[in-house]
């Protein structure tokens, strides 16, 4: 048994906040400067230019990448083989997300009750996902998720005579309805199968998996690459003015799911796709 202080959850969420908000992960900056190299539009490309000039001088100046740094979403991996000493895990993520945002001078965008909306001052609480594993070391993904790309995602319950193609128009609305709003170019990521609930956490999930790697399984990998490119051939671009590059991945994570249903949720992301991970 492997014992993990609370403290030391608390500091390396603290610091993944501020890592996630300032700085590009290795495989989006891969994507994106493929993107500003390949975009047909001028236009296009002009924004792209903008939009890495942006990404530098954050990087550079530590300044947050966008104004809005999100809601903290955490995903928790616990080997079953870890004793955690100091108090609850629950509390050190959310005290690990307060101490990120205030003391690294975060928008604090969250508030305590969904109608009466007073700010808590210091974006808590997370929201946040366990998942028990063997072995003994805690993994843990920080994806801050801003709210114009999150309020442009969808849940579709499906049936199953919609097949393959209902998912793939299913995509293609939720990514045209979205159009500018979710400040492309965009992370699409989308979960089917399981129920109402587990699509959508599939399809969270799925923004966090390296976008240079494909699914592990041969048709969804097939379908990954043919939903970007009819993706990009909506014509949307960068910053929604018109060009080629409408999204920079899209990620596909399935569930068994029951004889009567074929759920899809579509979560998008903007250019950014905010995330930082650990293992302790």
């Amino acid at each position: 048994m492997r014992t993990v202080k609370t403290e030391t959850i608390i500091e390396n969420i603290k610091e993944m906040c501020i890592e996630a908000t300032h700085f590009l992960s290795d495989d989006m900056k891969q994507v994106f400067e493929e993107a500003v190299q390949t975009e047909e539009s001028p236009l296009g490309k002009q924004i792209l230019n903008q939009l890495q000039e942006n990404l530098e001088i954050a990087g550079n100046d530590m300044i947050p990448i966008c104004q809005d740094t999100g809601m903290a979403v955490i995903f928790v991996k616990i080997g079953q083989e870890v004793h955690i000493e100091g108090g609850s895990l629950t509390d050190a993520i959310n005290e690990g997300v307060r101490r990120g945002y205030v003391d690294g001078f975060l928008r604090k965008s969250v508030v305590a009750d969904p109608i009466y909306r007073e700010n808590t001052k210091d974006n808590t609480p997370a929201v946040i996902h366990y998942d028990i594993v063997e072995g003994d070391t805690i993994d843990i993904t920080v994806a801050p998720k801003g709210f114009g790309s999150e309020n442009m995602s969808r849940v579709f319950m499906l049936k199953p005579a919609d097949g393959i193609e209902g998912v793939k128009e299913a995509i293609l609305t939720a990514v045209r309805d979205a159009g500018p709003n979710a400040c492309p170019p965009m992370v699409v990521g989308v979960g089917i199968g399981g129920t109402f609930e587990k699509c959508a956490l599939l399809a969270k999930k799925a923004l966090t998996r390296n976008v240079l790697e494909g699914s592990p399984i041969e048709y969804v990998k097939n379908l990954e690459k043919e939903m970007l490119e009819k993706i990009n051939c909506l014509g949307i671009g960068p910053g929604g003015l018109g060009g080629t590059k409408t999204a920079l991945a899209v990620n596909i994570e399935t569930y068994p799911t029951h004889i009567a249903g074929l759920p899809v949720a579509v979560n998008i992301c903007c250019h950014v796709n905010r995330h930082a991970h650990r293992v302790i």
